[in-house]
């Protein structure tokens, strides 16, 4: 009996410590495993280089013309025709005041002509609702966007509808009488104006800008042709150069001129060229003032001086946004990428075995990463978009039927663990 006791207990006891072991060391690698995750993100690569130049354009001063008092008559980058009017010169302070009220009393006599065509009618009253609070929100926009001017003539439409709509209140009521003895003042403050306004217009065809610099004369599109790092560098504006009227830009086309390494022009230019071929263009990217990115061309790359040289580029885009930019830094883009950024050290290679109809098997190699579930690794096929210095842009590969194998942003992927296998339960984890 004692026998049988004795033996009993060492079983036991060497199945207890069996068991000890076991569970020790399935515990020992769930905590000892070495698994780290970081989540995945949306990301954009772009292959570009950046410089510091100058914006050129076809350029004519207008000339200041006899001494007065200027009112513009155009906003800056609106085109104007040949012979438009630019400004209007008013001999001294009392004729621009007459000008000022001859305004007003315009705007007055609309006014009152619409009320009386359209008084009491609810269609028209609908209809100056929806101007009044489009021009609210054009308001407002030219405000945030700082365009005084342009917020100013906003402002005096604004002005105009609401009196309008409140004249629309009026039931019936009668303004040819106001009509008459407004159109009498009119005339009257006109004919008192004649001869003490001149109205300066445009020689050509052309886009307005009311800033002079200096350097319409001095950078233009001619003098890129041969133009050096040392004599870019050096450009200075030309004082003599000025008007209070403004200036005109003339053609479509626009040019931005910067110094680079010759080695880097050389490997721009044959990326242009590649993208030519493609039917793409180079981006160029102004870092103030302009917030969209800018379609150009690589015009011309200049003579080699000490190792450098001056690179054209050429717009034919948005000029009427880029009337005032001059000496400007930019970001010059001939490649870019967008996918899901993951680490280097995430990407795997995944056996898979797919039996054939033949009964015969067939291994293939599939490239992806694995990501938390739950408490599962789960392998998710991704295709590389972009290898970097230390991570890569990925998007999913998998197939359109299982979506739940769709790498996505914000999915946790597995950076390092042991042993890691489609559907293993993993242990604690360290997050990056």
């Amino acid at each position: 009996m004692k026998n049988n006791s004795l033996g009993t207990k060492i079983l036991m006891t060497a199945v207890t410590l069996s068991l000890l072991a076991y569970f020790g060391l399935q515990a020992y690698r769930y905590f000892a495993d070495p698994l780290t995750t970081t989540l995945a993100y949306s990301y954009q690569v772009e292959e570009s280089v950046s410089l510091s130049g100058y914006v050129v354009r076809q350029e004519q001063v207008l000339p200041d013309e006899g001494s007065g008092l200027l009112r513009l008559r155009r906003e800056e980058g609106e085109r104007v025709s040949r012979g438009g009017a630019v400004t209007s010169v008013y001999a001294d302070q009392s004729s621009l005041d007459r000008q000022t009220e001859i305004g007003a009393l315009e705007a007055r006599i609309e006014q009152l002509q619409y009320a009386q065509d359209a008084a009491g009618s609810t269609e028209v009253s609908r209809k100056l609702d929806s101007q009044i609070m489009q021009n609210i929100l054009e308001y407002r926009k030219c405000l945030a966007e700082d365009r005084l001017a342009k917020a100013e003539n906003s402002g005096g439409q604004l002005r105009a509808l609401v009196l309008k709509r409140d004249y629309n209140y009026s039931e019936n009521e009668d303004y040819s009488g106001q009509i008459q003895e407004l159109q009498s003042r009119l005339k009257e403050l006109k004919n008192q104006t004649a001869g003490s306004v001149q109205t300066i217009t445009a020689p050509a065809s052309g886009l307005y800008s009311a800033v002079v610099d200096g350097y319409e004369t001095i950078l233009t599109p001619e003098s890129l042709t041969d133009m050096t790092p040392s004599r870019l560098s050096a450009v200075r504006a030309d004082s003599a150069v000025s008007s209070g009227v403004g200036k005109l830009i003339l053609g479509d086309s626009w040019y931005y001129a910067a110094v680079m390494s010759a080695a880097d022009a050389e490997e721009l230019k044959e990326e242009a060229d590649a993208l030519q071929q493609a039917g793409k263009s180079l981006i160029l990217r102004f870092a103030k003032n302009v917030e969209r990115d800018l379609p150009v061309t690589l015009s011309h790359i200049g003579a080699e001086e000490n190792g450098r040289c001056v690179v054209v580029f050429e717009g034919k885009t948005y000029l009427s946004q880029l009337t005032l930019l001059r000496q400007q830094g930019a970001q010059v883009i001939w490649d870019s990428a967008e996918g899901i950024r993951v680490p280097k050290e995430a990407l795997r290679i995944d056996t898979r075995t797919t039996e054939n109809e033949d009964g015969t098997t067939t291994e293939s190699r599939v490239t992806g990463v694995y990501c938390v579930v739950g408490m599962e690794a789960r392998f998710k096929p991704v295709e590389v978009l972009y290898n970097g210095s230390s991570f890569l842009l990925v998007r999913a590969n998998a197939p359109a039927d299982k979506e739940k194998l769709r790498l996505r942003p914000g999915d946790e992927v597995i950076i390092t663990a042991n042993d890691l296998s489609d559907g293993k339960v993993i242990g604690q984890k360290d997050t990056y």
